[in-house]
């Protein structure tokens, strides 16, 4: 219990640090550059995904359609 508390505790410390540090021109800029780099990572994270899902309906795709094609062969 004490662990969770001083956990939250700690949260609540760096939320007041961040908010302080955000305040200033150079604060400012560092999170502005964890934001970019963030929003970069996940639009690669994004992109990926897709291009994934493209490559599996895509495979899918060509087994349905083997399969279709060895039905009709085997009637």
């Amino acid at each position: 219990m004490k662990g969770a508390v001083l956990f939250v505790v700690g949260i609540a410390v760096g939320f007041v640090a961040a908010h302080q540090v955000a305040k200033t021109p150079e604060g400012k800029q560092f999170f502005s550059d964890i934001d970019s780099k963030a929003r970069e990572f996940t639009g690669a994270v994004v992109d990926g995904y897709r291009e994934r899902e493209a490559e599996l309906r895509a495979a899918v795709g060509d087994a349905e359609e083997a399969l279709s094609e060895f039905s009709q062969r085997s009637k």
